[in-house]
């Protein structure tokens, strides 16, 4: 009779422990490291993979960019060049260009492309073709070549968000 009663225990118990385990994946898994989506609708089908279209997240799609930036770059002939940039939903753009103690203002918009990565744009206007690497509330101006502006005034071609 003891035995009997500590067989059942132990049959209890052992439900118990296997209880315990953590469960079996689900037929559906998302994987957070390679950003894809794997469904399985019933044991004998295939399995589907959807991937986005840009892998992880991109300025483009991650950032709240839209907006207005400014930022006083350098100019060869004058104190600087007072610019806000405003980029929009819709990739258009306008630019003012104010020379300072020049009494000269330079205006221009037009649309904007983003680079394949998603992290930079180019500027596509009459006369503005600037190109501008995007980061959280700021704006890094790139030389002509595309590449960041480096030496000691490199700071100043950061435009900051308003």
């Amino acid at each position: 009779m003891i035995n009997s009663k500590m067989f059942i225990l132990g049959i209890a118990s052992a439900a118990f422990l296997i209880s315990c385990n953590p469960k079996e994946k689900t037929p559906e898994t998302i994987d957070t490291f390679t950003d894809s989506v794997t469904v399985q609708t019933s044991p004998s089908d295939s399995i589907a993979k959807a991937t986005p279209s840009a892998p992880g997240d991109t300025s483009e799609n991650a950032l709240d960019w839209p907006g207005t930036y400014e930022a006083v770059v350098p100019c060869a002939d004058c104190p600087g060049i007072k610019t806000s940039l405003t980029i929009n939903n819709d990739k258009t753009f306008s630019i003012t260009e104010e020379y300072i103690d020049r009494n000269s203002k330079n205006q221009d918009q037009g649309t904007f492309e983003w680079n394949a990565a998603g992290s930079v744009i180019t500027l596509k206007g009459k006369s503005a073709n600037y190109k501008y690497k995007v980061g959280e509330n700021i704006l890094i101006q790139m030389d002509m070549d595309g590449k960041e502006i480096t030496g000691p005034n490199k700071d100043l071609y950061v435009f900051k968000k308003k």
